[in-house]
């Protein structure tokens, strides 16, 4: 039988769209790192058979969020304290990278989008707010990775984020902490504004190292 065009387009898409809704859950906190992703249950609660989903798990371990463990199956990644301080590492190089990269092509509108967000998240921090703070502190970071005009820089930034949100903890920003990442982020966008490519390498990559540093004094203040 010959397939239509939108059955071929389905089968194509569904793995990813798989692969992202797993994604999500697993950020979203309804899987913990460490909890077993069993594929049968998987395919019931989506419907589908267990091929796509495998495939879709698949993706998910390349991409660092899930350990396929033989004869057992897939698990949500559990980052150990040395396997975050290393994504850190890179991290702050990719970010420092992106700061430089924007700092030499940003233009007057990405400049008052900038501006907009420090605005919102003074507000946020103001107001104590710290879930809004959280959304506007990725979509800034997401902002400057994506502007930067290097989608592979963007790309492995993202993914190396999305692998710290299994380790982070809410603790890293409340109090003294979300101030303190909040004074960073206004360096960094000066930096930017002044179209000065090494200081805004300097404010992001440092922004990043503070940031790991942060994330060392909250998990050993919780042991």
């Amino acid at each position: 039988m010959t397939l239509t065009a939108f059955e071929i387009l389905r089968s194509s898409s569904l793995p990813i769209l798989l692969e992202q809704e797993i994604e999500r859950v697993i950020l979203g906190g309804q899987f913990s790192p460490g909890d077993h992703l069993n594929e049968k249950e998987l395919a019931l609660r989506f419907g589908i058979s267990r091929g796509p989903v495998r495939e879709a798990l698949r993706s998910l371990e390349a991409s660092g969020l899930v350990d396929q463990v033989p004869n057992r199956g897939f698990f949500v990644r559990r980052l150990s304290a040395s396997e975050a301080s290393n994504v850190y590492d890179v991290r702050s190089v990719l970010f420092g990278l992106a700061g430089k990269l924007l700092a030499e092509r940003i233009t007057g509108d990405g400049i008052e989008r900038l501006k907009q967000l420090m605005a919102d998240m003074d507000a946020a921090v103001l107001a104590d707010d710290f879930r809004l703070y959280v959304k506007l502190n990725f979509a800034l970071h997401e902002f400057i990775v994506a502007a930067s005009g290097n989608e592979v820089l963007a790309h492995q930034y993202l993914t190396l984020v999305k692998q710290l949100k299994l380790y982070r903890t809410h603790s890293l920003m409340l109090g003294e902490a979300m101030h303190a990442s909040h004074c960073e982020h206004q360096v960094m966008v000066d930096a930017i504004a002044a179209r000065d490519p090494a200081a805004a390498f300097e404010a992001h990559f440092k922004h990043v190292e503070a940031a790991k540093g942060r994330l060392t004094s909250a998990t050993t203040n919780l042991v």
